[in-house]
């Protein structure tokens, strides 16, 4: 598939490593100019282009930044993917440790759909709660014994086989997380939330996620 990825840190930049491994083409952007991309280029066969042109005929686009700066996207960023292409945004909200207080998710909406609603567009969250080091280290073939579970909260089902096809072959086992809106059951403060539960487990730690925010995610 034609990747884009927007955000290079520890999450996009993982994910830049493990698609370009897998054979897909992917673009990769940051905040700033792309020469400054040029070593994560160079180590993986990514091109390095602006944030503006990551999503250029994109299959599949990830947004992966800091929560704070989402707002700083260019309006209609995406807008260049091919019709229908998934976006997978991997953000956390995380308000005293990084990105301030953002009312709207204070007062209940998921984080997720906060994202969806500054982008413009549906988006499935996923990636956002497994260790970087792990995302990039502990993919096994389907059927492993101790495969760890990655949790996918969107909508469309067409858009959302695409999305559990790729974590799959990343080496995870995907499970429904259910509609963006209850997104919130993955989100910091989560039983599921940095465990590297199978999906037996992922399920029961789903279901037994609150809406309310713990003290730790809060602003």
């Amino acid at each position: 598939m034609k990747i884009g990825i927007i955000g290079a840190g520890f999450i996009g930049g993982t994910l830049t490593r493990r698609l370009t491994a897998l054979g897909h083409d992917v673009r990769v952007a940051n905040s700033r100019a792309p020469e400054t991309l040029a070593d994560l280029a160079s180590e993986t066969g990514a091109t390095a282009v602006w944030a503006a042109d990551a999503a250029q005929d994109a299959d599949l686009v990830i947004v992966s930044i800091p929560q704070k700066n989402t707002p700083d996207l260019a309006a209609g960023i995406l807008d260049a993917r091919k019709p229908g292409a998934p976006v997978i945004e991997t953000n956390n909200y995380y308000p005293q440790q990084r990105d301030g207080k953002i009312q709207e998710i204070e007062d209940g909406t998921p984080e997720s759909v906060w994202v969806s609603k500054l982008l413009g567009v549906p988006v499935y969250k996923v990636f956002n709660g497994i260790y970087w080091k792990h995302l990039l280290n502990k993919g096994v073939p389907a059927g492993t014994e101790g495969r760890i579970a990655l949790p996918i909260a969107g909508d469309d089902a067409d858009g959302k086989k695409i999305v559990f096809a790729l974590v799959d072959e990343l080496g995870f086992d995907p499970v429904d997380a259910g509609p963006l809106a209850e997104s919130w059951r993955q989100q910091p403060g989560t039983p599921v939330y940095g465990k590297d539960f199978g999906v037996k487990d992922t399920i029961e730690a789903l279901a037994q996620a609150s809406p309310e925010r713990t003290p730790e995610w809060r602003a």
